[in-house]
Parts: structure tokens; sequence; C-alpha cells
């Protein structure tokens, strides 16, 4: 008969007080990079680059809730980043829903006037055509607006990796990610292969005392 799965945290208060903090800094390290490759990812692709990587946060979910009780180590470590994560892709989901309507109001009154030109043989058309600018700004707006968000989060969490691993002492090349912008602060990149890679700097390291 095989032994219950025990979840992070179970585990975890079994090993004494230093190596209880050591997995739970080890588990949300994990977590946190996955969570910052995902997040670049998108924002790559809000620039048109094609990105074949494909993680997610539910599916990090599932695999947490298939351990136990516990989400994610989180839950022990820091459950505010819960919050910030999912309050940010509700946010950038409401962008994104708020862009495909702007565009189907736009569109249902460019082909209004094409109709009205036709029913009525004047060039009403003219109209719907003015609008075409809008479409344009709406894209640029969303797609600034969302590699802003993006770009920040995607940096929130690298500094949270970065203070982890300064606390805890961990190595960082341990907790390598792969990432596909090279504008954060904070991290060192090195190319492997085609992909590019990068680990938090963590120059100052503290006791976990």
């Amino acid at each position: 008969m095989t032994e219950p799965i025990k979840d992070s945290v179970e585990v975890a208060l079994e090993l004494d007080e230093k190596e209880v903090y050591s997995h739970i800094a080890h588990e949300s390290a994990e977590d946190i990079i996955r969570i910052i490759s995902s997040l670049d990812a998108e924002r790559a692709k809000i620039h048109g680059e094609v990105i074949y990587y494909q993680d997610d946060w539910d599916d990090l979910i599932r695999k947490r809730i298939a351990k136990g009780k516990r989400h994610t180590a989180f839950d022990f470590y820091n459950p505010a980043l819960l919050d910030i994560w999912e309050g940010k892709v509700k946010e950038a989901k409401r962008i994104k829903n708020a862009e495909k309507a702007s565009y189907a109001v736009i569109g249902g009154a460019i082909a209004a006037t094409i109709v009205a030109s036709v029913l009525f043989s004047q060039p009403y058309f003219i109209i719907g055509l003015a609008l075409l600018p809008a479409l344009l700004f709406i894209r640029d707006y969303t797609k600034e607006k969302l590699d802003l968000m993006y770009y920040e989060l995607t940096q929130f969490f690298i500094d949270e990796l970065d203070e982890l691993v300064r606390k805890h002492s961990l190595p960082p090349e341990r907790y390598k990610f792969k990432i596909f912008s090279g504008d954060y602060f904070g991290v060192a990149t090195k190319k492997i292969g085609t992909s590019l890679f990068a680990v938090v700097k963590a120059e100052k390291s503290e006791s976990n005392g």
C-alpha cells in the first residue's frame, strides 16, 4: 500500500528549523523562476516574438494541489505574492477583453457605414475610414500598457527571488531561469545554445538567523 503524498509544508515540518526554512525557500524559489519565465514569455509575445515556451500559473497550481493541501510554498513564505500575481493576471485579462470589445465596436461602426453607403448611395464609408486610426491607437495603447505591467511584475519577482536567495544563502546558479528580454535589473544573463538564461546576482549574502 502506497503512503499518502505529503505536501511541502508537512515535509518541511519533519526537518529541523534550519532545514525547514531552507526547504521552503527552495520550493518558493522554484515557483518564482517558473513565474518569471512565464511572465517574460508573455511580454515577448506582445512584441511579436514567436515563443515556444509553455508554462502557466494554473498548471503550477494543479501540481501543487496534487502534492497536498498547500497550493504553493508561497502560502508559508509570503502569501501576499499570490494576491499580487492573481490580481495582475485578472488585470491583464480585463485589458485584453477591453481591447477585443473596442475592436468589435469600431469594426461594427465601420461595417455600418459601408452598408449605409450602399443603401443610400452616399460616401458614408469615409466616416468609417476615419475610425481606422482609433484601431491603431487602441492596439498600441494596449501593447504598451501590457508590456509595462508584465515588465514591472517580472522585475518584482526577480527582486523577490534575489532577496530569497540572499536571505537563505541559496546557490543562485541552481535557480537560473529562461528569459526572453535582456532589460531587467539585478540579473546576469548567459546564452546557452539558442536560449537566454539568467540568474540573480545576489552579491550580498545574509544568514538565516
